[in-house]
């Protein structure tokens, strides 16, 4: 049995014996290679990383990557909306951190 998902990008519609579910961060990916499977969000990075991010203007782009028999989703792109700039690591905005870091001072 599958784990509750807690992510803002999984979709579930389970209305009137339907069983559809989708991970709507993947599915706007127009280049993804390999299929979405509700095994991916198991091994999910992105919750953790929406969480950890002092970042709150968060833009991430994800593909679903094969490795030996499982799927995994990895992010392949990740910006900062409100300062437009990319990220080298999603959890950390520069730019956001020393206004934080201002704004803790005053």
């Amino acid at each position: 049995m599958n784990k509750p998902v807690s992510c803002r990008y999984f979709y579930g519609d389970y209305f009137r014996g339907k069983h559809k579910e989708e991970c709507r961060l993947v599915a706007a990916n127009a280049s993804n290679d390999h299929p979405w499977k509700r095994s991916c969000c198991d091994s999910c990075p992105v919750p953790a990383i929406l969480v950890a991010s002092n970042s709150r203007d968060l833009a991430l782009e994800a593909k679903v990557t094969r490795r030996f028999l499982s799927s995994r989703v990895e992010i392949s792109f990740a910006v900062c909306t409100r300062h437009l700039e990319e990220l080298a690591d999603p959890r950390f905005c520069p730019r956001c951190a020393a206004e934080q870091e201002s704004a803790s001072q005053s």
